[in-house]
């Protein structure tokens, strides 16, 4: 891929920031989502990177797909289309680190199901969320009505669905859609300080605790367990383990440094 136009990786104190710029809504077109995806890839490959925030700037997170280009495809053209954001959004919600969306003004749409691979969403109180896909006669296609349903379960995934509506940072909160709602001026620093709490933890068990989570909702109980006990039992070949518990021994909990290996 050439030098990104739209979408820059900033790292920093062990968090990266995925930083979406495409003026003046952040509106995801195939370019956008292709950067995001090699941004998500090598976030998830450096290991200077330990947390990730994605962030659309202090205006707007994301306004949704860009009707435009969608407008001119059949449903040929949209089912490539469509399996390529899939795929991009994939490799973000893959990335092996906890991830945050900072999430100022609108996620709408496409916006929105970006900020479902997230691991927490951060709203300013002003931000305004939602799947309006409905009124313009089609459903989500990037994952909305899949990661929206196991967030906060049918009923409301499907309010939000049916309906098309907006809402607020106060509501999201109440349905579970955000973890945190802060001012306006204050989403990007509440989702880096977050993000490097994170950081400081044990690189390996975190993605594994990620793996086991994310994985374990796609499989009966038992098969979610057998999958919990092997990460478990994985972690105890790392010196992340050794590490962590020796030091809980002579000084107590919260007192290691993680090095990942």
């Amino acid at each position: 891929m050439a030098e990104p136009e739209f979408v820059t990786l900033q790292v920093e104190d062990g968090v990266g920031t995925i930083r979406l710029d495409r003026p003046k809504m952040n509106a995801i077109d195939e370019q956008l989502h292709l950067e995001v995806r090699a941004a998500a890839l090598e976030a998830g490959e450096r290991d200077d990177v330990r947390a990730v925030v994605i962030y659309g700037g202090e205006r707007v997170f994301a306004a949704g797909a860009d009707i435009k280009a969608m407008s001119q495809l059949d449903a040929g053209g949209m089912t490539a289309w469509g399996r390529e954001l899939q795929e991009s959004f994939r490799t973000v919600a893959h990335i092996p680190k906890p991830v945050i969306a900072a999430i100022t003004g609108y996620a709408l749409g496409g916006g929105y199901e970006l900020a479902l691979c997230a691991d927490f969403r951060v709203l300013g109180a002003s931000a305004k969320i939602g799947q309006p896909e409905i009124l313009l006669g089609i459903i989500p296609g990037a994952g909305g009505t899949q990661r929206l349903a196991r967030l906060v379960g049918p009923a409301r995934a499907k309010d939000l669905v049916f309906t098309g509506r907006h809402v607020g940072a106060e509501e999201a909160r109440e349905m579970g859609l955000a973890d945190a709602v802060v001012p306006d001026a204050e989403v990007y620093e509440t989702a880096l300080a977050m993000a490097r709490k994170l950081a400081a933890g044990p690189p390996l068990a975190l993605a594994a605790a990620k793996r086991a989570i994310d994985g374990g909702l796609d499989r009966s109980l038992d098969e979610g367990l057998a999958l919990e006990t092997e990460l478990f039992a994985g972690l105890f070949d790392t010196e992340d383990q050794a590490t962590g518990m020796r030091s809980f021994l002579e000084s107590g909990p919260g007192k290691a440094t993680f090095t990942g290996r």
